[in-house]
């Protein structure tokens, strides 16, 4: 299967000179097809690279690959980067991987991606961004494009993956082809990559790490000698060329294949005779080649011949005549005219597209890049945005207009601000949170109406959050200063530049702001959810002044809650793990936990963030269960659903296995028992006995005398964060903002055959020695 599409009217170009890069193309594709090694076929792919300056010849050895590969029964799939696509996030993903679905149906291709397609389907331009905040991780969406490019290759075997011009391919297709590279031998796959090295972008370090991947270097394409080059002449204008007239072609071209077939070409319609005393015509025919002269040949042709040759220029590659002609205001019978004179003056020409319309391309990317610097600037700049518009009106969407719309002039139009920030929406949606932050931040130059730049303020703040979070910051106090502000909106500002701040470890600020907005919120829900955060910031602070009086009002805000919404749930969480980092009774940070965790707490929610669930999760409720949560679960499930299917070992007490003396948060004692006491899971007797469907009674705890001394003991939270998240003792664990050395440690375990509820409970006492009485100056603060 093959999705080669060839421009109309284009003469083949001869290779001349190439024979080592033609067969370091043709071992590669013999790997592909398995190397006898002891009776059996290896399949072997790998990573084949070109460089060369632009008309060296790079396009027509890539197309002497694909028909190579074609002719042995591969698959091909193929991608060009554009000079003016390079903006436009996954532009060389979609080449490469839509012709493949372009055929299926819908319900094929979601059976075909299967559980990726909520995730690569927006960012191959497969279906529409979903509405709604969520967005997928970019290490996701490149995970998904792991998965697609895999199952392709692994369905057609053997795939070749060629991509032309990959100096003007879009950041976030080369971050992916650079990563990917690495399976290309075991999967069999070859990929043949070429690029000019003189013009790769400063920031394109993926590109350079391809191109010089293992230590090898690219084939480096070298010009044409005298030999060659006289070849080509005498093919285009007979065999009677003298040598001094195929010499002087070589000296005007320097050996360059693109400017030897052109300028071979315009003699030959010309009438030009290949002899010494013609070479004075010769030289004026090659200043039309190239450059100038190529601009002054296309001016020649009228004036709506230019106006489409511009507009053409600034669409880029693939747009339909019908766009084209919209943008340079011509009619259709215009449009064809001048497409016919472009196609003659081999400016441009003409190609079926996969949705079975003519686009318009041009001969080769060198008169593209030529035409499109010769446009003046205020008519470039005008033209950009009637191609914005055209686009738009077309349904192709914002996405497509926007890189249009970065290259306009501010000029305070609310349509520009309103189609940029859906294009930083559908890049959000497609895993390019690059390319949306560019967008919004244009949108506030444009600037926005007053009514609407607090809104693009909290946008562009939250996208640049993990990015720049101390610009997220200064944006979002700016938002919040705004006068016209509404009141869900200003709340929404709050919570992400309380998350802002935490994040940068300015906790007090943090708590501070969400105490002063919740002075003034009028809502009883909304002063909850801000409580909520509150205690959550606070409970990670070195500088609380006073953590016992926090957990007090904490204590004495969740006796009162029942876990209905979110927030709620949250409190109820951080209750749980106070009361475990305080060393209260086990029961009561399970009760809490359980409460917590029944309505559901969400590990990508990104307006809650996902600090709570994390202290949730190992919990003392949770350790011995978490292992049968799935890693990509989305959602902590509740303790006593985990419980029922099995997984729970944990002991079941209302009163602790060894408790210290002192008082909890609520002021409430602690009771005293024997730490020479351990704690057993149910036997099967236990289980037996109690009714059918039931859970066990709090009293169906067993407790027995310690048969042996006891070992050295642990802390509860080290134990349980071990349990629920096992991390090899050499890894550190990044510690959370604020928190002290009593924060789980990693490597820390659990013995052989004790839970971690039996743990918890079992060390209190040896935490009451080491940390001392509540109040004391070695008492901890919750963190």
């Amino acid at each position: 299967m093959s999705h080669v599409t060839e421009p109309k009217g284009r003469a083949p170009q001869p290779l001349l000179e190439r024979e080592s890069e033609i067969l370091a193309i043709h071992r590669s594709v013999d790997d592909l097809f398995g190397v006898p090694d002891n009776g059996s076929a290896t399949r072997r792919g790998g990573v084949l690279t070109f460089a060369g300056s632009g008309g060296i010849g790079k396009t027509t050895l890539l197309a002497e690959a694909r028909r190579h590969a074609v002719e042995r029964g591969c698959t091909v799939l193929f991608a060009r980067g554009g000079e003016q696509e390079r903006q436009v996030p996954f532009h060389v993903m979609r080449q490469l991987i839509q012709p493949t679905f372009a055929a299926m149906t819908e319900e094929e291709r979601r059976d075909v991606l299967g559980n990726w397609y909520g995730i690569i389907a927006p960012a191959l331009g497969l279906t529409a961004a979903p509405k709604g905040p969520a967005a997928p991780d970019p290490q996701g969406v490149r995970d998904g494009l792991d998965w697609v490019v895999t199952h392709l290759t692994v369905r057609s075997a053997p795939v070749v993956l060629v991509l032309d011009d990959a100096h003007w391919a879009d950041a976030e297709s080369l971050a992916w082809l650079t990563a990917f590279a690495a399976r290309a031998e075991e999967l069999a796959m070859l990929i043949m990559v070429a690029c000019r090295p003189d013009e790769i972008p400063a920031d394109a370090a993926s590109l350079r790490a391809l191109m010089g991947r293992q230590g090898t270097r690219p084939h480096e394409l070298a010009s044409l000698s005298t030999g060659a080059v006289a070849r080509i002449v005498r093919d285009t204008l007979g065999e009677n060329a003298d040598d001094v007239f195929c010499r002087e072609c070589w000296a005007i071209t320097g050996g360059n294949p693109f400017e030897v077939v052109e300028l071979a070409m315009k003699g030959r319609d010309r009438g030009l005779k290949p002899h010494q005393e013609n070479i004075p015509q010769l030289r004026d025919l090659a200043s039309a080649v190239k450059g100038s002269g190529l601009i002054e040949r296309m001016e020649q042709l009228g004036t709506s011949t230019v106006r489409l040759a511009w507009a053409a220029a600034v669409l880029g590659t693939g747009i339909p005549t019908g766009i084209v002609g919209s943008v340079a205001a011509l009619g259709e019978a215009q449009t064809a005219e001048a497409i016919d004179q472009l196609h003659t003056a081999r400016i441009l020409t003409v190609l079926p597209s996969l949705r079975r319309t003519d686009v318009v391309e041009f001969f080769h990317p060198l008169i593209a890049t030529a035409v499109y610097r010769s446009i003046p600037p205020g008519v470039r700049v005008a033209m950009h945005g009637m191609a914005a518009q055209a686009l738009v009106d077309d349904g192709h969407g914002a996405a497509a207009a926007a890189r249009h719309l970065l290259e306009m002039h501010p000029d305070g139009d609310p349509w520009v601000v309103q189609q940029l920030r859906q294009a930083a929406r559908e890049s959000f949606s497609a895993g390019a949170p690059d390319a949306a932050r560019r967008y919004l931040a244009r949108a506030l130059r444009e600037p926005p109406d007053v009514e609407d730049r607090a809104e693009v303020l909290f946008e562009l703040g939250s996208a640049n959050l993990l990015h720049d979070p101390g610009t997220t910051i200064n944006q979002l106090r700016t938002a919040l200063e705004e006068p016209k502000t509404e009141q869900g909106l200003r709340e929404a500002i709050t919570y992400r530049l309380a998350q802002a701040l935490a994040h940068t470890g300015q906790l007090g600020a943090a708590a501070e702001l969400l105490a002063e907005e919740a002075r003034g919120a009028t809502s009883s829900r909304t002063r909850l959810r801000m409580q909520a955060e509150q205690f959550k910031w606070n409970s990670v602070r070195f500088d609380e002044e006073n953590s016992p009086a926090r957990s007090r009002l904490l204590s004495q805000f969740a006796k009162r809650l029942t876990g209905r919404g979110l927030a709620e749930r949250h409190i109820l969480g951080l209750r749980s793990w106070d009361a475990a980092m305080r060393g209260e009774p086990v029961a009561v940070s399970l009760d809490y936990a359980d409460q917590a965790l029944t309505g559901g707490l969400s590990w990508t929610d990104q307006d809650f963030g996902f600090e709570v669930p994390a202290v949730v999760a190992p919990s003392p409720s949770c350790t011995a269960t978490s292992r049968a949560v799935p890693r990509s679960s989305s959602t902590a499930p509740s303790w006593s659903s985990r419980r029922r299917a099995g997984a729970a070992r944990t002991c079941r007490s209302s009163t602790p296995c060894s408790a210290t003396s002192g008082t909890g948060a609520d002021g409430s004692p602690r009771p005293r028992t024997s730490s020479a006491t351990v704690c057993r899971s149910p036997t099967a007797s236990d289980t037996a006995s109690r009714p059918s469907g039931t859970r066990s009674a709090p009293s169906s705890r067993r407790c027995s005398p310690a048969a042996t001394s006891p070992r050295p003991r642990r802390s509860p939270v080290a134990t349980s964060w071990r349990t629920a998240s096992p991390r090899p003792s050499s890894t550190p664990t990044p510690r959370p903002y604020g928190a002290s050395s009593s924060w789980p440690r990693a490597g820390s375990t659990t013995r052989r055959g004790t839970s971690p509820r039996r743990a918890s409970a079992s060390t209190s006492a040896a935490r009451e020695t080491r940390r001392g009485a509540p109040g004391s100056s070695t008492w901890p603060s919750p963190r």
